[in-house]
């Protein structure tokens, strides 16, 4: 059964890896992870070939519905982040 990894795991596993410190790793994926959010924020797309893409996708407006009364709800249009998994790390999925 699959486990859920965070931040910490990762940090570890690429530590052991890389024969980095954590904290130089932690460093290195924080600003990754700034970095990609900015760029997004900024409109632009990220690939990592073979690895995937982050793009940003527009959502129009539209109606919802609330599940506990059924009322009728206006959702508003609204950016959101999207990844795309490229045909590496698809194949090493599958």
């Amino acid at each position: 059964m699959a486990s859920n990894v965070n931040k910490d795991m990762l940090v570890s596993a690429l530590a052991d890896t890389t024969d980095l410190s954590k904290k130089d790793v932690e460093m290195v994926l924080d600003a990754f992870v700034a970095e990609v959010t900015s760029q997004l924020q900024k409109g632009n797309k990220i690939t990592l070939t073979g690895f995937g893409t982050f793009r940003v996708s527009d959502r129009a407006a539209r109606q919802g519905r609330n599940p506990q009364t059924g009322a009728s709800i206006n959702i508003p249009a609204m950016s959101v982040p999207k990844f795309t998994a490229g045909k590496s790390l698809k194949e090493a999925v599958k």
